[in-house]
This record gives C-alpha cells, sequence and structure tokens, in this order.
C-alpha cells in the first residue's frame, strides 16, 4: 500500500521538489536541454529542496508543524517521505526474495493498474485522478523511466534468512563435517581462536554463529569455564549503565544526541517488520544511547545504528526458528529479550573500538580509507579511476557510505552477516580488509560503470548497486577478490597501512 501510494503521489502532485508548477514555469528559449555529463553541470541544472524542515524534528520538540498551501494528500510531510524513499532504496539491496516473488510484484503492478480504473456505463474508464493525462504525457515519462537506471522488482517484506533454511535441500556432507568441526572447536576447554578464526573465514554454520561471534568479537574468552560467568557479569554491568544513566537522555546536555538517536532508529532497515516494532526499536535506542555517553570523543554519529543490526539478528537467531524477519519480539521471555539486548551492545562496542576514528571530528577515519580506495583503485584498474576523473566522480561521493556504514547499504543483511563473519576472522577486518573488499566491491561492476557516460548516471549506479539477488556465493567471490587484492597489493597504500 505504501508504494501504491508513492507511485500515486509523484504520479498526480505538481508540487514536488525539481518540479515547476505549470504556471511558473521559466522559459529558456526553446534551448533543449543538455543532460548533465559532469558535477558542475549536475549541480547547476538541479534545485535542490532538502531544506525542508523534518516533520519528525518537529514532533519530537513539540514545535507545531507550520501550514502550507500544498495539497492534503501528505505533501507536508515531504521531507520525511523523500527519506524514507531514500531508505527504502538503501534497503532494496539489504531484501532477497523467494520463488515466485517477481511474479507476484508484477501481478500486484496490473493489480494497481485495475485499481485505478473505474466501471463507467459498463465501460472500465480511469479515474478523475488519471483521466487528464494525455498520450503525450505518458510517452514522455516512458521516455524519462527508460532514461534511468533499471531498478529490479523486489519484495516489500525483506528476506534476511539463511539461503540454507527452512524448505533448502538437506545439509550437505561437507556442511556437516563444517559444522562438526566447529561443535568440536567450541566444546573444548579453552577454544583454539586462531583455528577458528581460519574455519569461520569461510563462513560460519548458522547454528553456532551466536557463540562464534561472541568468541571471535573477544567479548567471551577462549576458557569454556569461565563464559558463563563473564556472560552473567557483562550483562549485569550493561543494565547497570541503563539503570544510571538512561534517565539523563532528556538533559540538556544528552538531549540532541537522544534526538538524532530517536530519529534515526525508524529508518534503520525500513522494510523488514521487526525493526518496525517499538519494543525492538526501544532496544536500540538504549544501546546506542548508552554507547553514546559512553564515548564522547565521538557520541552518536548517523550510520552507527545500522552496526548494532547484524548482532541483534544473529543473537535473535539462537532462539527463532522461523522467518527472523516477521518474528514479534514480545513473544520472547523478558530475560532473552534482556541478554540479547546486551550481547549486542558489547559486541558492537568491541567493533567500534577498531573503527572508532571512523565516528570522531570530521571522521576522519574515512577520510583517509576514502582517500586510499581512490589509490588502491588507481593501481588495479586504471580505466576505472580515469572514468571517474572525467565525469568529474569524486570517490567521497559515493565511498563514504561504503565506509561509514560498512557496506550495509549496499548488501542485503543476509549478505551484510556472512561479510561479517570473515570481517571478525581477520585480524583486522573492520578496519583493513574491508579496503580491499570495497575495492573488489567496486570492480565487480567495472563493465556498468565504464558504459556509464555521464556524472548522473554514474553516480546513481554507484549509491544503488543492484545486489538484491546476491546470496551467499556472491559474497565467497567477493571475498576471495579481496583477499587476492590484499596480498597483491600488500605494500599499498602506504599512508593507510598503520
Amino acid at each position: 500500500m505504501a508504494t501504491e501510494n508513492r507511485i500515486h503521489f509523484w504520479r498526480r502532485n505538481a508540487k514536488v521538489p525539481g518540479r515547476y508548477p505549470k504556471d511558473t514555469k521559466p522559459k529558456f528559449n526553446n534551448l533543449k536541454s543538455k543532460k548533465a555529463s559532469s558535477f558542475h553541470e549536475f549541480a547547476r541544472s538541479t534545485n535542490d529542496a532538502w531544506d525542508i524542515d523534518d516533520e519528525e524534528d518537529e514532533d519530537f520538540l513539540g514545535i507545531p508543524a507550520p501550514t502550507t498551501s500544498l495539497p492534503s494528500s501528505g505533501v507536508h510531510s515531504m521531507p520525511v517521505q523523500m527519506q524514507e524513499q531514500n531508505q527504502a532504496g538503501d534497503a532494496d539491496s539489504r531484501t532477497s526474495h523467494g520463488p515466485g516473488s517477481e511474479a507476484q510484484n508484477l501481478q500486484d503492478v496490473q493489480e494497481d493498474e485495475e485499481a485505478d480504473c473505474e466501471p463507467v456505463n459498463g465501460k472500465v474508464v480511469k479515474s478523475n485522478s488519471e483521466a487528464h493525462l494525455g498520450s503525450s504525457s505518458v510517452r514522455s515519462t516512458l521516455q524519462k523511466q527508460q532514461s534511468l537506471p533499471v531498478r529490479p522488482i523486489i519484495p516489500l517484506v525483506a528476506r534476511i534468512s539463511d539461503q540454507n533454511a527452512s524448505g533448502a535441500p538437506p545439509m550437505t556432507v561437507r556442511e556437516k563435517s563444517r559444522l562438526d568441526k566447529f561443535k568440536q572447536l567450541l566444546a573444548s576447554p579453552n577454544t583454539d581462536l586462531e583455528e577458528l578464526r581460519k574455519h569461520s573465514w569461510s563462513g560460519i554454520p548458522k547454528e553456532v554463529r551466536p557463540i562464534t561471534w561472541r568468541l571471535l568479537s573477544g567479548y567471551l574468552p577462549a576458557n569454556k569455564e569461565r563464559r558463563e560467568l563473564v556472560l552473567k557479569r557483562k550483562r549485569e554491568e550493561y543494565f547497570g549503565f541503563i539503570e544510571q544513566y538512561y534517565h539523563s537522555r532528556t538533559d540538556e546536555h544528552y538531549k540532541d544526541t537522544y534526538r538524532q538517536i530517536h530519529i534515526d532508529i525508524p529508518r534503520t532497515n525500513p522494510l523488514i517488520p521487526l525493526f518496525q516494532q517499538p519494543a525492538v526499536q526501544e532496544v536500540f535506542e538504549r544501546i546506542l544511547f548508552i554507547w553514546a555517553i559512553r564515548h564522547p570523543a565521538s557520541g552518536y554519529v548517523q550510520g552507527i545504528n545500522d552496526l548494532v543490526t547484524p548482532f541483534f539478528v544473529v543473537f535473535l537467531s539462537e532462539f527463532v526458528t522461523e522467518d527472523v524477519e516477521n518474528f514479534e519480539m514480545a513473544a520472547l521471555p523478558l530475560e532473552t529479550q534482556r541478554n540479547i539486548e546486551a550481547d549486542s551492545f558489547w559486541c558492537m562496542s568491541k567493533l567500534l573500538d577498531g573503527i572508532q576514528d571512523n565516528y570522531t571530528f570530521a571522521q576522519p577515519g574515512i577520510q583517509n580509507k576514502v582517500k586510499a580506495l581512490e589509490e588502491l583503485v588507481s593501481r588495479i584498474d586504471e580505466d576505472i579511476h580515469n572514468h571517474f576523473k572525467k565525469y568529474e566522480v569524486e570517490y567521497l561521493q559515493f565511498a563514504f557510505r561504503w565506509m561509514n556504514n560498512l557496506l550495509m547499504r549496499e548488501l542485503p543483511l543476509r549478505c551484510t552477516i556472512r561479510l561479517w563473519d570473515t570481517y571478525q576472522s581477520e585480524a583486522e577486518g573492520f578496519s583493513h580488509f574491508h579496503l580491499y573488499v570495497c575495492a573488489a566491491f567496486l570492480i565487480e561492476w567495472r563493465k556498468e560503470i565504464l558504459s556509464m557516460i555521464d556524472f548522473q548516471g554514474l553516480l546513481m549506479l554507484l549509491q544503488n548497486v543492484p545486489t538484491i539477488h546476491w546470496g551467499n556465493e556472491e559474497v565467497g567471490l567477493l571475498l576471495a577478490e579481496a583477499y587476492r587484492l590484499k596480498y597483491t597489493f600488500a605494500d599499498a597504500p602506504s599512508h593507510y597501512k598503520r
């Protein structure tokens, strides 16, 4: 329904950002519009409408929304809708679909079109809102659509389950052998972490992923006898922080921090029902607020909210057999919910300890990594590098998000979880190996990049890479290429290596 509303909104309303009303459209002396081929031309030909006040900000602060002359169809909340569309576009890359979903989507589109028709005297005609569209405007719309990159049809409900979940073929002999090896390592009195990393690099079986992630992140000790005691102590410590600090979220000093967290949480994985549950959003708010006030050098920065989700999903999957994305968090015992929350907090904290310079003032870690990616790509694939220079595409314009969100906006969540199996197996997976994964990810789209011959097309491709159908096999190939690049260009870039 939300998709239908968005489609109809853009189709029916003239007062949208970047579009002139009919009576105020300026004259250009019949000059033909030129397609923007560089950033400067693109910027000159684009009107920015992102400075409209955010309705959520006003609600949070208790400020009444100003009245406008825009239609009552929801235009007054345009910034929120546009951001949700952006987030949904990002979340496209974090979803998957089951067999037959593409046909179902085509059927849904046909039903939407039929719903727009009304019977009149036994004949079916377009509804009033559609009737004014002539054939010329339809042709114009089609021409504009054909000039944009093709986006895959995706299901509204995101699928984050492993590909070997319910309904898949039985476990192969090799998979069973790997699982047995993991169980053997985890059951030993002192787990050999180096051996565990070696086996985890190529993926961790779902059944043992939660305990393996706790060990590889450094949250749990290798000594088996000490694990329960450490878990109990750390979980109590986290909820001690909640009792001590969480009430201060409304204090003047922390109000802005909590406000930003409160705004960002609903935008985290907006197409996955699990993350839209109030109970889950409250968990994320507590985790992020406590982390922010315990790390004043950086505080909360947008993007950190995404980093909680893989840990939360993995630790939740320990108690859920059905589809995680549709699971009701409130169905779990309160003690289990508290344990998932505390474990997610500590594992996210361990991750951020290694990349905190990504989120300190001016984010120097990200700046350095983007520069390192540019230098690395110039050595790996000079054609791509020169292509970007020709059309004035700066690496910062697309790679900033790759570094800030660790490719979570570019990959389905199931792929991120598989990627993090390897990151946690590497000595500096999140801080160093990620650079080579980004380089391999860029080269993966070499053909599409070189076929784009304008700035706008390149940027749209790089910000909306079509990974919706990716699974473990594609991630495995990406990691293999990143591993090759790491050892082929081990001495570069020198200023990035620490």
